[in-house]
């Protein structure tokens, strides 16, 4: 008998427990929440690789296992979503259809999506490599797949705390393009000489110094369950990629090494959904892969384990400092810009008919022959195209997502005027629209300026897109 009256003494201390949870779990539910989540997008064996520039055939194989990432981000009044995927890179239709699905599925806008590719060159390029109808159904697949990895993420969503910071990470970046004494660069495949760029495929034994600086900044964003627990780090650095490959070897490249070893780390809570670690690209059209840090010869993939493993670590670092908020207000904004197109005139237009009449032709240039076709290519594209720029605000955070491989000095421009605290930009963002030199990198030439598929964009572009960025983070700040 004591002990049931000892109980129903307790009853409304317990009932009085409960409701406090009660206040607390709704005092967090309408602040800060986010949920993460990702999804195997590895294609099978015969699907095609990469393509138009650098033709690596098809699949034949899979060193690592590549995947959709997806963040999504809510304060009770907006909700946003950043998708980051393993592949080279994906055209604006094929994204603009997951984000239907996605609306479809679960009312989250169009408008209120990032979508983006890592640009590991071990993976399909959607849908430039195409060849067959494997293609086709991978691509239709890979549709579902990623549009999967954003519902499954917005399902995810808990009460959650934010943060970020930065490392230096300037000893991993080089810029690729070198400025070249004039007179001393090799004609280029239009049989056209004057260029001072020494890159991919232009000689000269003449170099003066690189042609532009590096973004030498890791930024790392950070997502926390709201007891401390890792929900998501979403990394950013301005490198082209790793390398080091197999052909025919499905990877992730550094990208996916380095999620691996963040969940590896962090993935020690069974509570809540598994953690998800993903690394974006910055701006890195003019950079190259990720530099060794020592003379040590790499198996293939090794390097992109190592080096993964090594921005990982200091990520970790970084994580330890980071100040986590609940309260930090959320805001999205984007714009569509008409862009005109390089096409070819007359003059180029029978230059390429010319050669490719007759392919055995000793020709000016290795690669004449691949640019004669992308000038046919490109005279069937129309005279202008849309494209998509997008601005986030976390809190003091903007987020920019471009949708070119743009080049290191735009990054660095964007991060100067930007009215936030910190700043970054994705690249490869909702589309796909080719290089993006400035219009000073367009008069020194080299690989990324040449007229093709990977480079299409009026001169003009980059100042326009820049502008545009700028205003949309002005816009989201005031």
């Amino acid at each position: 008998m004591p002990s049931r009256i000892v109980c129903l003494l307790l009853l409304p201390v317990c009932c009085l427990i409960q409701q406090l949870s009660n206040v607390d779990a709704e005092a967090a539910e309408s602040g800060l929440r986010a949920g993460a989540a990702a999804v195997d997008i590895t294609p099978p064996v015969g699907v095609s690789l990469d393509g138009v520039i650098s033709k690596n055939g098809p699949v034949t194989g899979i060193h690592d296992r590549i995947f959709s990432r997806a963040l999504v981000l809510d304060d009770g009044k907006t909700r946003i979503a950043i998708c980051v995927n393993d592949l080279c890179m994906v055209e604006r239709s094929y994204f603009d259809r997951v984000k239907e699905i996605v609306f479809q599925k679960t009312g989250l806008p169009v408008n209120r999506i990032l979508m983006t590719s890592t640009h590991t060159h071990a993976a399909p390029r959607v849908p430039y490599g195409r060849v067959s109808k494997l293609d086709d159904e991978y691509y239709n697949t890979l549709v579902q797949q990623m549009a999967s990895a954003i519902i499954q993420a917005e399902k995810n969503l808990k009460p959650a705390r934010l943060g970020w910071g930065s490392f230096d990470a300037g000893k991993y970046a080089a810029c690729r393009r070198f400025l070249a004494e004039k007179g001393s660069v090799s004609l280029n495949p239009f049989g056209v000489a004057g260029e001072q760029i020494k890159s991919v495929s232009g000689r000269s034994q003449q170099i003066i110094q690189p042609a532009a600086p590096i973004d030498p900044q890791c930024s790392i964003l950070s997502v926390q369950h709201a007891d401390g627990a890792p929900l998501a780090i979403l990394g950013n650095m301005s490198i082209h990629y790793c390398g080091g490959y197999q052909k025919g070897q499905i990877s992730a490249d550094y990208f996916g090494a380095y999620a691996k070893h963040l969940s590896e780390k962090l993935s020690q809570n069974k509570t809540y959904p598994p953690f998800v670690g993903m690394l974006s690209n910055g701006t890195s059209g003019n950079v190259g892969g990720v530099m060794k840090q020592n003379q040590n010869k790499y198996a293939p993939f090794e390097w992109i384990e190592e080096s993964g493993t090594q921005f990982a670590e200091q990520t970790l670092k970084v994580i330890d400092k980071i100040d986590h908020k609940n309260n930090l207000k959320l805001a999205m904004v984007e714009r569509e810009i008409e862009l005109g197109i390089r096409r070819p005139d007359a003059e180029r237009l029978a230059w390429a008919q010319a050669i490719l009449a007759n392919p055995k032709q000793k020709t000016v240039h290795g690669w004449s022959k691949i640019y004669a076709n992308e000038a046919v290519e490109l005279s069937r594209y129309p005279q202008t195209e849309s494209i998509k720029i997008q601005a986030i605000r976390i809190g003091d955070l903007g987020i920019v997502g471009l949708p070119c491989e743009v080049f290191t000095e735009t990054g660095l421009a964007i991060k100067a005027k930007s009215p936030f605290a910190a700043t970054f930009s994705m690249e490869l963002a909702n589309g796909s629209s080719g290089y993006l030199p400035t219009p000073e990198q367009h008069a020194l030439g080299g690989y990324e300026t040449w007229p093709a598929r990977s480079s299409y964009l009026e001169i003009d572009a980059e100042t326009q897109i820049r502008q545009t960025a700028l205003e949309l983070l002005r816009k989201l700040h005031d």
